[in-house]
């Protein structure tokens, strides 16, 4: 299942605040970090994207079921905004992919004579590595 999904404006709760970490008086002054805020129940998400958010073990997901992601990447507020958004998307679209259900099989006669034959042959090897002894 692939999921076309962008948030729309009022589900999305986007703050300016100060990027930590190297960069010099700029980063003092600037507020160019987004701290973006999703609340999971509120969304237009479909149903059952939403339970599976609300069961992944995501320390970005708090236990309220509000998605907080931090960007601060670029020096630029708005790219920093883009890049939470866009982790946002990714976050959704990683739980709407269900992998394929694996189905038991049975190893084939070969396979199994194989396996057997080279466990006998290094039992063989390992037989041979005791000490020799001169009568």
């Amino acid at each position: 299942m692939h999921l076309d999904w962008t948030p729309a404006d009022w589900e999305l709760e986007i703050s300016a605040i100060r990027a930590s970490g190297p960069g010099g008086q700029n980063v003092n002054k600037v507020s160019s970090a987004v701290h973006l805020r999703f609340d999971i129940r509120r969304s237009t998400l479909p149903a059952l994207i939403k339970e599976r958010l609300l069961a992944l073990s995501d320390q970005r997901i708090t236990a309220e079921g509000v998605v907080v992601i931090k960007a601060q990447e670029s020096r630029s507020q708005e790219q920093n905004r883009a890049d939470a958004i866009a982790r946002l998307i990714a976050l959704a679209q990683s739980v709407a992919h269900t992998p394929k259900a694996r189905r038991a099989t049975r190893p084939t006669y070969g396979s199994q004579k194989r396996r057997l034959e080279a466990k006998s042959q290094r039992g063989d090897i390992k037989a041979g590595r005791g000490k020799v002894r001169g009568d």
